[in-house]
């Protein structure tokens, strides 16, 4: 994953609406949900989801799909994966991070 796309993944989740938006997509998993059913669930106005929404898109953290009359958003777990990845790439001088191997690191 480029560089590029990593900080502007980490800029869209820098924020507190949208980081609630994308933690309660990726507890929706694949069923995803309605701009509804997220506004709903968050207490947030219609138009003020909308823009996070975008944010979030434009980051390719979530996807939309438009289902008969509906659209559901879904968490990206694809990106997230590789966003996680990244970041975790050089842990514990590259060995596979457990707890023994962090509680062992002085970080």
């Amino acid at each position: 994953m480029e560089e590029q796309v990593i900080i502007r993944s980490l800029a869209a989740l820098a924020q507190t609406h949208r980081l609630k938006v994308f933690r309660l997509l990726v507890v929706a998993g694949k069923e995803g949900l309605t701009p509804g059913a997220i506004a709903e669930a968050l207490e947030l106005p219609a138009a003020t989801l909308s823009f996070h929404l975008k944010e979030l898109a434009n980051a390719g953290l979530v996807s939309q799909e438009r289902m008969s009359r509906n659209l559901v958003y879904r968490a990206s777990f694809e990106h997230m994966n590789g966003l996680l990845a990244y970041l975790t790439e050089n842990c514990c001088q590259g060995e596979a991070c457990t707890t023994a191997a962090a509680s062992a690191c002085d970080c």
